[in-house]
């Protein structure tokens, strides 16, 4: 990358804020992951626009992260820009039954301020370890709720780096789907429309969630989260565990003992690792009950 981008870049973001080879095993909850050619945290939405406008004109692929928690990136790293929008783009305010999160906002502290607003419709998503922007992108979801259902609109930055606002609609939302994923998009922030509700309710709910996450999945361990969509009719995890694959290792990943629907970091696993054990619980799965796993984790920096 020759200086006079990276001094621009710089002149952007700050130089603080601009960093080479930076290793991803440090922003991904995997804890696994090689460097990234530059990592750029934005202090403000502004910045987005004039760091994607400078990085398509040069050609140079760049990926938006949010808290790295559904993402698997390799371990020769990532041939580009990572640019990080959880650290600072993460306000969220409250105005009636209106949370306001811009991207980078955690999902468990967006949900934290709607029950401080004595809000309801959003307890399903306040143990999720994602951002309101990766929540988007993903239509995450749990316990029987997902962001889709909650939303009254998304913004985003689009390939002419104009601003746009959409409808639940307009992002075609499906089960872990929605239409950024197909766009070369950039989610910004959401408005998400909830109800009043008892605030003591709320929490007794958000508790309970947390209690049965505590109990079922291996939040011990690295992992990024479910490592596979549900495939329609069936339960990823049961198929795995009927397969005989509970806790079928490579390297240090492993299929979690605890939930056979998490691929878990053991210690030491590599990128290579977590992929040949998807690929072989797929072809297992697959063999022996005729079902393809699609992973539901993203992956960054292969088949460059």
């Amino acid at each position: 990358m020759d200086n006079q981008l990276w001094n621009e870049l710089r002149e952007i973001s700050g130089e603080e804020n601009v960093h080479a080879d930076e290793p991803m095993s440090s922003h991904t909850t995997f804890r696994i992951g090689g460097p990234a050619d530059l990592y750029i945290v934005p202090r403000k939405i502004t910045e987005i626009a004039r760091l994607a406008d400078v990085l398509r004109s040069c050609c140079i692929p760049y990926f938006i992260l949010g808290n790295g928690s559904n993402l698997l990136v390799s371990d020769r790293g990532f041939r580009g820009v990572v640019i990080q929008i959880g650290k600072n783009l993460n306000h969220v305010e409250a105005e009636g039954t209106t949370i306001r999160a811009e991207a980078g906002a955690l999902l468990s502290r967006t949900a934290a301020a709607a029950c401080e607003h004595g809000l309801t419709g959003m307890e399903f998503a306040s143990g999720i370890p994602g951002t309101v922007g990766g929540a988007c992108v993903m239509n995450a979801g749990a316990y029987g709720g997902e962001i889709g259902d909650i939303l009254k609109s998304v913004t985003i930055l689009d390939e002419n780096d104009s601003v746009r606002t959409l409808s639940p609609g307009e992002m075609l939302f499906g089960y872990r789907c929605t239409r950024v994923q197909f766009e070369p998009w950039i989610v910004l922030g959401a408005e998400i429309c909830l109800t009043e509700g008892d605030q003591d309710q709320i929490r007794a709910r958000m508790n309970e969630l947390k209690e049965k996450r505590t109990a079922k999945q291996p939040l011990e361990y690295p992992s990024a989260g479910s490592t596979f969509k549900r495939p329609e009719g069936f339960f990823a995890g049961k198929l795995i565990s009927d397969a005989g694959l509970r806790g079928y290792r490579v390297g240090g990943a492993q299929v979690s003992e605890k939930h056979c629907g998490f691929v878990i970091n053991r210690g030491g696993a590599t990128a290579a690792d977590v992929l040949a054990l998807i690929r072989h619980v797929q072809d297992v799965v697959g063999q022996t009950f005729g079902v393809h796993l699609e992973p539901e984790i993203r992956m960054l920096g292969f088949g460059e």
